[in-house]
């Protein structure tokens, strides 16, 4: 049976599973990189979520008995693949699981974004009636959603994207150019020049650090939507930053941040930006599907 270290928070009925199975789990949410260090050693398999980076030193510290690292959730750019093929560590994600939670708020900040929710709410509460201010808000309808990346989560905005009425077009490189549904292939530039709302669902890595950046918030219409889902890093925020003073952007919605938390971010203080604290895959389903998968992967794992 393995000895399972779990270092960000995972559903109380996943634990269980895993030691009703006889493996002994040991959770420790919320250590600093020093601490994961310090802990690491003697245990064979990881659970991280998208907090704990499970870096090079990490992986070196728990060589010889560590077999085994899973990521609830898509994204693995927190673990040093390279370094665990190096000490012969497994590498496994569960990338279903949290697809529909982080699919629903990118809808959801398209929306804030349109329609000055955030705003609107807090000058309501401040027993003000800014109706005239609020009065210039945007339609999904009849307008061009452009998905940069069309994976598992793209998919999803996508069949939600229709259903507003919306066009709807992608650009990834790594997927062909045919899909069940009616949406249409284009390369970035094309997406960035006919898009009304941009969304980025992209693993962050060197080749698509800053793929928006100056060269192309300068070709998207006036007035565009943006919203990052995906992972801090993609969007040059500076840039963005000056889109946004200069009306080429919009507003924007931002789950993800380069900095996390982005403090003192003049980004996030601005009024044309909705941020949420990297909540993609918070929600009760999100969770109890991720556990699920965390624990089939464990289980069919150890039993070889």
């Amino acid at each position: 049976m393995a000895r399972i270290l779990v270092c960000d928070p995972i559903a109380a009925e996943a634990v269980e599973a895993l030691r009703r199975e006889g493996h002994e789990v040991v959770e420790k949410p919320g250590m600093t990189p020093e601490q994961l260090l310090e802990t690491v050693p003697g245990f064979t398999a990881i659970v991280v979520r998208s907090a704990t980076k499970v870096t090079r030193p990490v992986l070196e510290k728990a060589a010889g008995t560590l077999k085994l690292v899973v990521r609830g959730g898509v994204g693995m750019d927190n673990i040093d693949a390279a370094a665990a093929k190096e000490f012969g560590v497994d590498v496994m994600n569960t990338p279903g699981a949290s697809s529909i939670a982080v699919a629903e708020l990118a809808m959801a900040h398209l929306l804030a974004c349109c329609r000055f929710i955030t705003r609107a709410d807090r000058t309501c509460k401040e027993g003000k009636w800014e109706k005239k201010a609020f009065s210039k808000g945007r339609e999904l309808w009849n307008s061009t959603l452009g998905l940069v990346g069309f994976g598992r989560i793209a998919r999803e905005v996508a069949k939600r994207a229709l259903a507003f009425d919306m066009k709807v077009v992608y650009y990834d490189p790594f997927v062909e150019g045919t899909s069940d549904l009616p949406v249409r292939k284009v390369d970035l530039e094309s997406l960035c020049r006919t898009s009304d709302f941009i969304s980025l669902h992209i693993p962050f890595s060197a080749e698509t650090k800053h793929l928006l950046g100056e060269q192309q918030f300068g070709m998207m219409k006036q007035g565009t939507v943006i919203v990052n889902c995906a992972r801090g890093g993609v969007v040059n925020e500076p840039a963005l930053l000056e889109a946004i003073k200069s009306g080429k952007v919009f507003a924007a919605g931002l789950d993800v941040f380069e900095q996390e938390p982005p403090s003192g971010s003049e980004l996030v203080a601005s009024d044309q930006v909705v941020a949420t604290p990297h909540i993609g895959a918070g929600t009760e389903g999100a969770t109890a599907r991720v556990g699920g998968e965390v624990v089939k992967i464990v289980s069919e794992y150890f039993r070889k």
